[in-house]
């Protein structure tokens, strides 16, 4: 099967995370820190002793941070590609997490997942935030999609999308 081109949009689904996903989705984790990581004289069983530990807090922390979130899968051709967190409040629709192994990146995946989440937004008048490290790439598919950066920490940034009946709303 040809793989499409790097800017093509690939099929995919989602559906809930299963304990049975737990390595998968820290494989889906551990893809985005590699750059990172590659600055750092560990050696593998170092680094994935590292990425175990912060895989693991992490999950704690939005479990335990985010009562009531979605912890999906991105299924590609029914292999878990990617992991999507979302939690849905009053006011705000928070994109807690979204990524992608590398092979199913810029193939339009996470553009369509958040499209659809501005959909809701749009639907619900709702806003939408995500935090973005401030060297990662993603951060141009969240301006060229509507988000606006809104608050800043240095190593990240809140990104916010607005729908147009909040816009309206202000002026």
């Amino acid at each position: 099967m040809m793989n499409p081109t790097p800017h093509s949009e690939a099929a995919f689904s989602l559906r809930p995370a299963q304990d049975a996903d737990a390595e998968a989705l820290f494989r889906v984790y551990a893809s985005t820190r590699t750059e990172e990581l590659a600055k750092v004289p560990w050696d593998d069983g170092r680094k994935d002793a590292f990425l175990r530990m912060q895989f693991e807090a992490q999950t704690r922390c939005y479990r335990s941070d985010y009562p009531g979130a979605v912890f999906d899968v991105i299924l590609v051709r029914g292999a878990i590609a990617g992991r999507l967190s979302v939690h849905r409040r009053a006011q705000e629709i928070r994109v807690m997490d979204i990524a992608l192994l590398p092979e199913h990146r810029r193939r339009g995946i996470g553009g369509r997942i958040l499209r659809g989440i501005l959909q809701e937004a749009e639907r619900d008048a709702k806003h939408v935030t995500i935090h973005v490290e401030s060297f990662n790439p993603a951060q141009h598919l969240y301006e060229r999609l509507g988000f606006q950066r809104v608050g800043s920490n240095g190593a990240h940034h809140l990104m916010e999308y607005r729908p147009a009946a909040l816009v309206e709303a202000r002026s």
